[in-house]
């Protein structure tokens, strides 16, 4: 068989190029697209709480438990997912890297004070009606999640915050915190998602509401779980693309 003649050998590379450049998609409208899905993520929790749900109060009724999805969704997927892109922005490549790491921290914090908000909710619900905690799949995995939200919180601020911090300590860690910081997300999703599944089958049980008759209730709230799913795998792979990642600097402030 001939070998393949330098143009014809050029046109998988042509190819390949060309490919390449299709599927690129410029950061920023990529973001306004998942803030957008972000907020409608929350705006849809919110329906399904206010409409099918009674709404929300402090009593200790079922409308206080309905706080506990709407600050978990917003809390550890939506401004999670939010204070993980922060260094994604290319305006972040540049320029100090302490303000920037002060904002990521913070939305992460901020997305921890929700969480827990979200926790003491549901526990007060249980609590005043008599129900068990912690005894289904999916408060196993929210626990752990938020568990291990708080120790990637911590060991973040002190790895990468505080100024007495060793160069070596914060290149070691640095992948580690990435990792988890991607794995956090996604037990996030994947607990959201078990917790629309979980309340729809307590929710839906009289004859002309059950679950498996699909009533407009469980068309909304799957479609919610959906959007949710995608808005954290956008996320990863957002984290996980080369060209938006921000260049290693051996800057003194990078160091900082």
């Amino acid at each position: 068989m001939a070998a393949p003649s330098d143009e014809e050998g050029a046109v998988g590379p042509r190819c390949h190029h060309r490919s390449s450049a299709m599927l690129d998609v410029p950061f920023l409208p990529f973001c306004a697209f998942l803030g957008t899905l972000g907020l409608l993520c929350v705006a849809m929790v919110g329906t399904w709480c206010q409409h099918w749900r009674g709404g929300f109060s402090l009593d200790g009724s079922s409308r206080t438990f309905n706080w506990h999805p709407v600050l978990m969704v917003t809390g550890m997927v939506v401004l999670y997912g939010a204070a993980a892109l922060v260094y994604r922005v290319p305006n972040t490549w540049s320029g100090p890297k302490l303000p920037w790491k002060v904002l990521h921290g913070s939305l992460a914090l901020g997305a921890f004070i929700l969480t827990v908000l979200g926790l003491a909710a549901v526990f007060s619900f249980h609590n005043s009606q008599g129900t068990p905690n912690m005894y289904s799949l999916h408060s196993w995995m929210g626990l752990g999640t938020v568990l291990l939200f708080s120790c990637q919180w911590v060991a973040g601020f002190g790895a990468f915050l505080l100024p007495w911090a060793p160069t070596w300590l914060r290149a070691l860690y640095k992948p580690i915190h990435v990792f988890f910081g991607s794995t956090i997300l996604m037990l996030s999703v994947a607990s959201c998602a078990s917790g629309i599944n979980e309340k729809l089958f307590f929710s839906l049980k009289n004859g002309t509401m059950q679950y498996k008759l699909l009533p407009a209730e469980a068309v909304f709230a799957n479609t919610l779980g959906l959007l949710i799913l995608i808005f954290g795998v956008l996320v990863v792979a957002a984290l996980a693309r080369p060209s938006w990642k921000r260049p290693d600097s051996d800057s003194p402030d990078s160091r900082q």
